[in-house]
């Protein structure tokens, strides 16, 4: 656990002056039915989704905090796991002054977030073993390294880093510490969650985009001290997670036996597709993988993402980022879809 981490003194200025914007639905906390509400101007006529959302989401939260282990108070929904961490650029860093640690290759909506909020980008880029490289990240850090996102299980290189490493980071890096888990259910690694308690300055992001197989309603988890989620729900948007997200994730988080099921298939589809690619002659490496895709090595990645598009098959070409020269990232999909991809690439010339 680090020695003191006060985190009032990384909190924006204006952010930790501004006034919540408070709607009636969050000062009325009572569900009782025979209640008239007419606060909110909308439609009084009924059809399932003419009120507005709960703003706090208090029926997901309490499902969330049994599954996790975790207070209701130290968790953040948001519209997809892209608006939590702009929630975060926008709380920890001001515009046109201080700088985030970004460790390509990774996702790539770190670095566009980081733009789009004109916040600088420092870049370090991931070891030969694809692990962060802690001395250099330590060192390189000054007084405006507000943020540091490590993204585990990697994408999209599909390596959890290694537990030590992190710990590391989180101890010494003088700052906020993101640790993505967007693939975590497809890992062995225990999530970080467990250890928020330990460490003031981490916070921990989900998605029910990958094993929950709810990517179209788009609901990103965020986990994190208590202080830190009152800071985002200060900010956040008032109705963020709309009605039918809230619905469809209440339904997905009631049936986790399905849930787990899917993942079991996915884990095994995986292995077989492992298997059948390192059969492939120009294939040149299957890295191992920790998530729900597999980055592989081939002689000329650009030639076999052309050739597969025109066997109407879509791969995620990533031989233009560091480390990953003539890499291709393939999602494990379902039976069919293996085998239609493990058939197509058998067929390349």
């Amino acid at each position: 656990m680090i020695k003191e981490f006060k985190i009032n003194s990384f909190i924006r200025d204006n952010i930790r002056a501004m006034n919540t914007y408070s709607s009636a639905r969050d000062e009325y906390t009572n569900s009782s039915e025979d209640m008239v509400f007419l606060d909110a101007n909308e439609s009084p006529f009924e059809n399932g989704m003419n009120r507005y959302p709960d703003p706090e989401q208090h029926k997901l939260k309490a499902q969330l905090s049994v599954l996790k282990d975790v207070a209701e108070d130290q968790i953040l929904l948001g519209n997809g796991s892209d608006e939590v961490l702009d929630l975060i650029f926008r709380i920890f860093c001001e515009p046109n002054k201080d700088q985030v640690v970004i460790l390509p290759p990774t996702y790539s909506m770190y670095e566009v977030l980081a733009e789009l909020n004109a916040i600088d980008i420092l870049k370090i880029e991931l070891n030969v073993n694809f692990e962060p490289k802690a001395d250099e990240i330590l060192n390189a850090q000054n007084n405006k390294t507000k943020l540091l996102f490590l993204c585990s299980p990697n994408n999209p290189t599909s390596n959890s880093f290694k537990a030590k490493t992190i710990e590391r980071l989180l101890s010494k890096f003088n700052g906020i510490v993101v640790i993505d888990e967007a693939y975590i259910d497809f890992s062995n690694e225990e999530s970080w969650i467990k250890r928020l308690n330990e460490f003031p300055n981490l916070i921990v992001t989900q998605t029910l985009s990958k094993a929950y197989g709810m990517a179209g309603i788009r609901l990103g988890t965020c986990y994190a001290s208590k202080e830190i989620i009152a800071i985002l729900n200060r900010i956040k948007p008032p109705y963020n997670v709309n009605s039918l997200t809230q619905q469809k994730t209440f339904e997905r988080l009631s049936n986790l036996e399905q849930v787990s099921e899917d993942i079991q298939n996915i884990l095994k589809q995986r292995h077989w597709l492992q298997l059948e690619l390192k059969s492939i002659p120009y294939v040149e490496k299957v890295f191992p993988s920790d998530a729900n895709f597999l980055l592989v090595k081939v002689d000329d990645a650009n030639m076999r993402y052309q050739q597969l598009i025109s066997k109407r098959i879509v791969v995620r070409n990533r031989t233009n980022q560091p480390l990953c020269n003539n890499c291709l990232r393939f999602t494990v999909g379902s039976q069919i879809e293996n085998i239609k991809l493990i058939t197509a690439l058998k067929t390349l010339k």
